[in-house]
C-alpha cells in the first residue's frame, strides 16, 4: 500500500471518529422551546386522542416543548406534563416543533472526507417547512360560570364521561365553537340528557346539574 493511499484511509478512519465522538459527547438528545397555549386544550398521557387526560391547560399559559411526533408535542409545565396537539402549541407565531441537531460525512471530493457537523439545526442547510394535518375534529369546553369563565373541563369529538367525577354538578356554560353534538346529563351513564350543537353563555335548569357528557 503506498504513502498516498494510507494517508487517505487514515483520514477517513480519523474523520468518522470525530464524528461519532461529537455525537456522542455534544449532540443532545433534544432541546426544548418555549412555548405558549393558544386555546384550551387537554393534556393526554400519549400523543393521540386514545390516550387518557391527565390535565387541561388554559389558554396563554407558557410552557416548553420538550419534543414533537407527528402531530402531538410534548409539553412541560406546572403540574402534570403531557401531549398535546400541535396546532395549541405557538412558538414564535409557529406551530410548536423539537429537533436535533444533525452530523453529515461526506467521503467524497479531491481533499479527503468533508464532516459538517451542525449543533441545534444552526449549521444545517434551512428546509422548506413541513405543513402537517392535525387530527383535531373539534372540541367543546364545559366551564363552571357562566359566559365561558372560570374552571373549565374541554372534551373532543368522540369522547365521553359517564361520570364527571369532582367537575360533576358544576358546569354552567358549554363552549361549542365548532358546532359539535354535545349531550349533556344531569344524571350518570348519560341519563336525563339535553343536546346542545352551538355554545351556550348559561345553561339554565341544567346550570350546576350536569353529571354525565358524550361528545359527537
Amino acid at each position: 500500500m503506498n504513502r498516498n493511499t494510507r494517508k487517505m484511509l487514515l483520514n477517513v478512519a480519523t474523520g468518522i471518529a470525530v464524528a461519532a465522538t461529537a455525537a456522542a459527547v455534544f449532540v443532545p438528545a433534544a432541546y426544548a422551546a418555549p412555548g405558549m397555549v393558544t386555546s384550551n386544550v387537554n393534556v393526554r398521557s400519549g400523543p393521540g386522542t386514545n390516550y387518557g387526560v391527565v390535565d387541561t391547560v388554559r389558554r396563554g399559559s407558557q410552557v416548553d416543548v420538550q419534543q414533537c411526533q407527528g402531530s402531538w408535542c410534548f409539553i412541560s409545565k406546572p403540574g402534570p406534563d403531557g401531549w398535546v396537539s400541535s396546532s395549541y402549541i405557538s412558538t414564535n407565531g409557529r406551530p410548536g416543533n423539537a429537533g436535533q441537531p444533525g452530523i453529515s460525512i461526506d467521503l467524497g471530493g479531491g481533499n479527503g472526507p468533508q464532516i459538517n457537523i451542525g449543533v441545534g439545526g444552526q449549521n444545517r442547510p434551512q428546509r422548506p417547512p413541513v405543513i402537517e394535518q392535525p387530527d383535531y375534529a373539534g372540541e367543546v369546553c364545559l366551564y363552571d360560570r357562566t359566559r365561558f369563565r372560570g374552571e373549565s373541563l374541554c372534551l373532543e369529538a368522540g369522547e365521553s364521561y359517564r361520570n364527571l367525577g369532582e367537575f360533576a354538578d358544576r358546569a354552567s356554560s358549554i363552549d361549542n365553537p365548532d358546532g359539535l353534538r354535545v349531550q349533556v346529563c344531569s344524571e350518570r351513564n348519560f341519563r336525563n340528557c339535553r343536546t346542545y350543537t352551538t355554545s351556550a353563555s348559561s345553561l339554565g335548569d341544567f346550570d350546576d346539574y350536569i353529571v354525565s357528557v358524550r361528545v359527537r
